[in-house]
C-alpha cells in the first residue's frame, strides 16, 4: 500500500502553477493560505509553497511534508477535481495538530468537504 501521494497528485508544471493562483479562489487563516481552482481530472492536486523567508530549507521541506501528509489524510473526505495550493507563512503555531485544524477549517470554508 502506498503511502504517500503519488507523482500525478502533485502540481509540479509552472503553467498549472500559474494557472491555480490567477483563477483560483483565495482562503486565509493565520500563517496558511490556500488558492482553490477546479481541474478536469478525477482526482485533486496539491502544492505546498512555504515563502522564501519560512526559516532554512530543513524547516521548509519540513513543512512542506507535514502539509502533503495532513492533505494524503484527509483527501478522502475531500471532494475531488480540484487543484489546490498552500502558501506557507512562519508562525508560532507549527505544530501538526493545529496545521489540521487549519487545513480542514480552510477546506470546510472553500466546500471541499463532501460532508460538513
Amino acid at each position: 500500500m502506498r503511502r504517500s501521494l503519488t507523482k500525478s497528485e502533485i502540481v509540479k508544471r509552472k503553467g498549472d502553477i500559474e494557472h491555480i493562483f490567477s483563477t483560483g479562489k483565495r482562503y486565509a487563516g493565520r500563517n496558511l493560505k490556500m488558492v482553490v481552482t477546479q481541474n478536469t481530472l478525477d482526482y485533486s492536486r496539491v502544492i505546498v509553497i512555504p515563502v522564501r523567508h519560512y526559516g532554512n530549507s530543513v524547516q521548509r521541506n519540513r513543512i512542506r511534508r507535514q502539509v502533503k501528509e495532513i492533505w494524503r489524510t484527509e483527501k478522502q473526505a475531500m471532494i475531488p477535481g480540484y487543484d489546490v495550493a498552500f502558501v506557507v507563512y512562519p508562525g508560532k503555531s507549527t505544530d501538526h495538530a493545529s496545521q489540521r485544524k487549519q487545513i480542514v477549517t480552510l477546506c470546510q470554508k472553500a466546500g471541499l468537504y463532501s460532508q460538513p
